[in-house]
């Protein structure tokens, strides 16, 4: 197992977010394109679709918006994944919408982000999206951010339209507690400050947006956590061999055989006699890998039970409260159930109380209606019929996040964050 150097730090995944219209996809065209990573082909379709369109100038959105209706509506509705790479680091990118009512799409991009880029418009400051947006990173998890000034160009390269755009955000954002946080002047449809420093913005000393990203380091604490491994699939033992093997992949903590773990929910505890992958037996498995383990003894283990570290167990929840964004287009139904799908296990669930719901202009705490509308940010407590067994989201993201799924129609209608 090697570890990453500063000069060397490795994939990065990270989203580009902020209101609808503030540049997210001319700017990744410019990432893209500014780092060589785009074939001639492609450039000269982006080309002719933009002289179709009339434009005099290559439209680099056009590179991620690649749905019929994103192009014809000049705005992202999905989540666009892409990858470059410079000198110093790989990237995967998450495009995500900026508009309203598709908050449930950039929701999906953030959950595994582990940097964000917020896109301010200059001409336009601070808009609830951006909140909205801003506070949805934070929840997330999202500990990296980068607040990009972007058509800096059509308001004249002004140091002083920069200062004010940074003191409204930092007077909006100063509670939320952002871990580490960057500003950065840009134009992403000139280039200045994307990759190249361009010559607009003299009066900027700072590092380019491409630098900054270019030097997080992402903290993962995942392998110090104790063990969470739940269980995906059960091996059948063959005719001959008898052996049982559980199938799955070790969200946090690291095992070896011979280690003590508790399955959960009967909480029988026995020793890993053996960890089996792809290529064989390993002497060890850490956070991220995805293993088959060998129990010592027989029990009575199924899909969406979990494998615990024996003397730091996750909490067995029949109840929970939860940091709760609605998606669905239909409003929520207090006592309604639904199905609650957490880690490898699917309960049904019902909203007991929605105990308030958070007004993400002020990131106030409102009394909330009984029932929740789509892009509402609430806290709502949940009787399970059956228990699962998480962590608070702030500990660990795999076991304190679930979703809603409404059986009727098969949807997603909610993306939790347990409390």
């Amino acid at each position: 197992m090697s570890s990453k150097t500063k000069s060397e730090p490795g994939l990065l995944r990270f989203i580009t977010c902020g209101s609808v219209d503030d540049g997210k996809s001319t700017l990744i065209g410019r990432l893209l394109y500014d780092s060589k990573a785009i074939f001639a082909d492609q450039l000269a379709a982006v080309e002719h679709s933009s002289r179709r369109r009339g434009q005099a100038q290559a439209d680099l959105s056009l590179l991620t918006d690649g749905l019929q209706a994103e192009r014809e509506q000049g705005i992202t509705i999905d989540v666009a994944y892409r990858y470059f790479s410079t000198p110093r680091r790989r990237f995967i990118i998450a495009d995500t919408p900026g508009h309203e009512q598709y908050t449930r799409n950039m929701v999906t991009g953030a959950s595994t982000a582990q940097a964000a880029v917020i896109l301010l418009d200059a001409t336009k400051g601070v808009l609830p999206q951006t909140r909205r947006h801003t506070y949805l990173t934070q929840l997330l998890g999202v500990r990296h951010v980068i607040v990009a000034v972007n058509k800096m160009d059509l308001v004249g390269y002004e140091q002083v339209v920069f200062e004010r755009l940074r003191a409204d955000f930092l007077g909006f954002a100063a509670p939320l507690g952002i871990a580490d946080l960057h500003f950065v002047p840009i134009s992403a449809l000139r280039g200045d400050l994307v990759v190249e420093r361009g010559e607009g913005i003299d009066w900027y000393a700072g590092p380019t947006l491409i630098e900054l990203l270019e030097t997080i380091e992402p903290r993962d604490d995942a392998l110090a956590r104790p063990l969470r491994f739940p269980v995906q699939l059960v091996l059948r033992p063959d005719a001959g061999s008898g052996v049982r093997g559980y199938m799955g992949r070790i969200e946090s903590g690291m095992l070896l055989p011979g280690t003590e773990v508790t399955v959960l929910p009967s909480a029988r505890t026995t020793v890993v006699r053996e960890i089996q992958s792809y290529d064989g037996p390993r002497t060890a498995a850490v956070a991220g890998d995805a293993v088959t383990l060998v129990l010592r003894d027989d029990l009575d283990v199924s899909r969406g039970d979990m494998i615990a570290a024996a003397q730091a167990l996750p909490l067995t929840a029949h109840a929970i409260e939860a940091k709760l964004c609605w998606l669905g287009s239909e409003p929520s139904r207090l006592g309604a159930r639904y199905l609650l799908r957490h880690t490898t296990r699917s309960v049904h669930a019902r909203i007991v109380t929605v105990n308030y719901r958070v007004d993400v202009n002020t990131l106030e705490e409102r009394p909330a209606e009984a029932s929740l509308a789509m892009n509402d940010i609430a806290q709502v407590a949940f009787k399970l019929q059956q228990p699962i067994f998480c962590d608070a989201y702030t500990s660990d993201r795999a076991t304190g996040a679930f979703i809603l799924i409404d059986e009727t129609s098969n949807q997603t209608v909610a993306a939790g964050m347990i409390e």
